[in-house]
């Protein structure tokens, strides 16, 4: 069995066939999936999903890329839903420098308040990072972020990097590009880094796998990132799918 630890069948993407979808992954051996919520209208709809599906839990948080839609009244509403059972992470939260739609300055502010946040409600708190590493690692360390640990979601940096979130109790997720043939990093992550501290994920419908490059991605794929990394660790697919899921169950605390 498979745990998607980030997928977005919250997006419009999936407006037309999120059952068939849904369908198609518990079909392939993924018994459980982790909807990202990341604005009010996407968090809102990963509520719904944990409501329909016993199966579906939901991380809730705000963004990057929109930190400067953010008010503080968001930040309370998604503190109250942090106390639901089936919420397991805050995010997801941290810093994109490639898009430019909010200001440095504003993402810094933003991913303080909600790694603050994770810690008054204990829960994980997941991480984006898109270009901007030495300050993700610098403003985990100056916040203490290995109080909760976390997640870093879709993991493209260095092996170096990646110890030194190791060592702030985060672990590290790994999607679609570590099957991509130029995908060097990643797979020298998945090549070098214990299965101990190891996730996998699709972040559907986005970075879908090879052979799919290109087209909308979905959580069945998830199983195509399993056995990259197992043909990495010269190492049976069912060893990743079983020790990436009891990974997953317990930064969550989600009871099997």
């Amino acid at each position: 069995m498979y745990i998607d630890t980030h997928v977005h069948l919250n997006a419009h993407q999936y407006e037309e066939d999120v059952k068939e979808v849904i369908q198609r992954a518990i079909d392939a051996g993924v018994n459980k999936m982790v909807v990202v919520g990341f604005d009010r209208v996407t968090i809102e709809k990963a509520m719904e999903l944990v409501e329909q599906y016993p199966f579906i839990y939901a991380v809730v948080g705000w963004h990057p890329v929109d930190a400067i839609d953010c008010t503080d009244e968001d930040l309370e509403w998604i503190e109250s839903l942090a106390a639901h059972p089936k919420v397991v992470g805050i995010g997801e939260t941290g810093l994109d420098y490639y898009w430019d739609k909010s200001p440095k300055e504003v993402q810094q502010e933003l991913f303080r308040k909600q790694i603050r946040l994770a810690q008054k409600v204990n829960l994980p708190v997941i991480i984006h990072n898109r270009d901007a590493t030495g300050d993700v690692v610098r403003i985990l360390k100056e916040e203490d972020a290995q109080l909760t640990g976390g997640i870093m979601h879709c993991y493209g940096g260095s092996v170096e990097t990646a110890k030194e979130c190791i060592n702030m109790n985060f672990l590290i997720s790994l999607g679609g590009p570590v099957t991509f043939k130029n995908a060097k990093m990643p797979k020298q992550v998945a090549t070098d880094i214990s299965l101990d501290h190891l996730l996998i994920e699709t972040d559907a419908p986005y970075l879908a796998p090879h052979p799919h490059r290109g087209k909308r991605n979905e959580p069945a794929l998830v199983t195509l990132v399993a056995e990259e990394i197992a043909r990495l660790k010269d190492i049976p697919v069912e060893e990743v799918a079983k020790r990436t899921t009891e990974n997953a169950l317990k930064i969550f605390r989600i009871s099997n």
